[in-house]
Formats: C-alpha cells, sequence, structure tokens
C-alpha cells in the first residue's frame, strides 16, 4: 500500500488529500472508495485509518480535509459548511474517476460520523456512488438541534442561534470572525456535560489517543445556522436501488440515527450492529476497528465487483 500527497478542486477551493493504492502488482483498473473524516477530524485520524486498511484489501482509497478545515484551503478558517461538505465529497469522487488507477464506474463511499450524513446526502444526488457504507453516521443538524441522544431541551440550540446571530452582525461590523471552541477544556468538564460520549470525543481529539494538530479546536460562529438547519438524512431514500450499509455500535449513544437512517431508506440494505463498541469506540480501537473493515471488505467487494 502506497500514499501520496495530492489535492483536487471542490467549487473553487483546493483541497489537500491522501491518496492510498494498493501494492503495485494489483491490476489497474481498481474499485474506489471516497472516505469522509468526522466533524472537526482531519485525514490523518480516522479516515486515514480506514483508507490505509481498506487500500490494504484492493481499493484504491482517498481520505481529505474538508473545505475551510486541516490543510484545505478556504476563508474563514474552521467553518462547518453542511453543503460544501457535500460538494467536497462529490468532488472527491471527481477526482478518483479522473485517476488512471480507478474504474470510475466501480467507486463507492464510506462516512464516518458526520461524513456518515454527509455521505448520505451526497450519494442520494450522486449517481457515480456506487454503493454507500457508514460508520457511527449521524445527522450533524439533528444532532445540533437535539443533541447527540436526542434529549437537549430545545433552548439550547435557540440560545445558540441567538449567538450565531450576533456573531455575523458583529463581523459585518468589521470585528472579526466568531469562533466558539468544540471541546470543553478538560476532561471532568466533558464528562459532566457529555457523559461517556463527551468525554470519550474529548479523549480521542484532544489526548495522544487520537489528537492531531491541525484538527479543528473551534468552529466559526457561522457555523451553527447552516448547520442547525439542515438535514443530512432527508433523501436517503433516493440511495436505492444502490446499496447502503450501515454500521454501528450496540454501546453508541448516536445509534438511534443510524436506525434512524436506515429505516427511511429503501432496499437493498444492511444495518450491522456491532456488539459493546461506542460512538467513538469504531474509530481506533483495533479490536472494533478489525471487523468493521472485515465487512466493509466484503460490502464493496461484493458492491463494487467488475461488471
Amino acid at each position: 500500500m502506497n500514499r501520496t500527497d495530492i489535492t483536487f478542486d471542490s467549487a473553487g477551493i483546493s483541497l489537500a488529500g491522501h491518496l492510498y493504492l494498493p501494492s503495485s502488482d494489483a491490476a489497474a483498473p481498481l474499485p474506489a472508495v471516497v472516505v469522509g473524516h468526522p466533524g472537526t477530524g482531519v485525514k490523518e485520524q480516522t479516515a486515514g485509518t480506514y483508507a490505509a486498511h481498506l487500500a490494504e484489501q484492493g481499493f484504491v482509497t482517498l481520505a481529505f480535509d474538508a473545505a475551510y478545515q486541516g490543510e484545505s484551503g478556504g476563508l474563514p478558517r474552521g467553518l462547518e459548511d453542511p453543503a460544501h461538505r457535500i460538494e467536497d465529497l462529490k468532488a472527491a469522487v471527481s477526482y478518483l474517476a479522473t485517476r488512471p488507477e480507478v474504474d470510475a464506474g466501480r467507486i463507492g463511499m464510506l462516512g464516518i460520523c458526520a461524513s456518515g450524513g454527509y455521505g448520505i446526502a451526497a450519494t442520494a444526488g450522486d449517481h457515480r456512488v456506487r454503493a454507500l457504507a457508514t460508520v457511527s453516521g449521524v445527522d450533524v443538524g439533528r444532532q445540533f438541534r437535539e443533541g447527540a441522544d436526542g434529549s437537549q431541551p430545545p433552548a439550547v440550540v435557540q440560545g445558540m442561534l441567538d449567538a450565531a446571530a450576533a456573531a455575523r452582525t458583529a463581523e459585518a461590523r468589521g470585528e472579526g470572525t466568531g469562533m466558539f471552541p468544540v471541546f470543553p477544556e478538560t476532561a471532568e468538564e466533558a464528562r459532566a456535560l457529555g457523559g461517556r460520549h463527551g468525554f470519550e470525543g474529548f479523549e480521542y481529539y484532544r489526548t495522544e489517543r487520537g489528537a492531531h494538530p491541525r484538527s479543528a479546536k473551534e468552529f466559526t460562529w457561522s457555523s451553527v445556522d447552516r448547520i442547525a438547519t439542515s438535514d443530512q438524512f432527508r433523501f436517503v431514500g433516493l440511495i436505492a436501488p444502490r446499496p447502503l450499509l450501515v454500521i454501528q455500535g450496540t454501546e453508541a449513544v448516536t445509534r438511534h440515527m443510524g436506525t434512524l437512517a436506515f429505516a427511511e431508506a429503501h432496499e437493498p440494505k444492511e444495518l450491522h450492529w456491532v456488539e459493546g463498541a461506542s460512538h467513538v469506540d469504531l474509530y481506533d480501537r483495533p479490536e472494533f476497528v478489525g471487523p468493521v473493515v472485515e465487512k466493509l471488505t466484503g460490502f464493496f467487494a461484493q458492491e463494487l465487483a467488475a461488471a
């Protein structure tokens, strides 16, 4: 497996990616998989982990940083724009379709966490994607509105929208781009505010477990209204008759979102449970990632088989 640094265009913004190629004795053109990273993540974290594993199984894979984040271009830095995140995934498909190593008729997509939702929206509208899999997939719009577990009081998002509106006005007055921290300052705060799910997110992104210097630590306040009014699962029914694989941990706080997307999707579809795994466990824990990669390999091998 070989990794190459590449760039490609997404609606006028240059995105930085890692292209993973199987061993040189693999016969081209090959099936390929776009791998989308979680919200706040970068290509060097869980997206790169899965991209590398799938390349070892014979797929050309592409992990990349979203626009406005990581090594990719775009201003303001730290903007999370669902519409552009979806466009980024489609641009990644376009890039792979131009590679001589890739069979453009055999491109799949893997979305992890937020990119699970973005991947649903991208695949629904892009018939070049022949198969979609999600791992710990969420609809970030729903998560902002209702919380990770669905129990967030409505006043929380209304308060965030008030702050976003004030930040937009301040920016128009020349007072700079308003930012808010994505994670609490300490593990204790993360556990108090978000329970196990909040702590595991903090542990992955802010400790040696999975931290990367370029992962997003702050988002712009102008991200909030974009996210809160988005609905990544709305058109999941348009994916059929292309296949959908939804992978969720049985202990994931967000598992209800995976089951919701699955219920609204049409056949062919499969919901695969990983016993004992939380949402973040599926990012990097070898005892869970290994079996998930095996499941993904079988899925993409079958659904991206040569015509």
